[in-house]
């Protein structure tokens, strides 16, 4: 079966993350993107930090993995952002071969 993840980043702006989920199904390097609106609290530059941010949720293979970082930092909004791959140890056989053909190089 082939190995999915599921690729997390987060943005400051809505516009944000529908820019970079849309432009990596485009370049084929995500099958799909979720989108969710969270509440962060974090440690940056010595100071604790809370504020609005916007969460993707992308889906690759392990295979997709390395373009679809390259792409992400490319683009990425944040000087330093957090991009973090999380494989799937289990996932309907069907489901991941579909995630598998959307991502395939054309």
């Amino acid at each position: 079966m082939t190995q999915i993840l599921l690729v997390l980043t987060t943005v400051a702006t809505q516009a944000d993350a529908q820019v970079l989920a849309r432009s990596m199904v485009e370049q084929r390097l995500a099958a799909c993107a979720h989108i969710e609106a969270i509440d962060s609290v974090y440690r940056w530059q010595g100071a604790v930090q809370q504020e609005g941010e916007w969460r993707l949720l992308l889906k690759t293979t392990a295979a997709r993995y390395p373009a679809l970082e390259a792409a992400l930092r490319a683009q990425h909004p944040y000087e330093l952002p957090a991009i973090v791959a999380v494989p799937c140890a289990h996932a309907l056989p069907a489901f991941a071969d579909g995630v598998a053909t959307e991502v395939a190089p054309t």
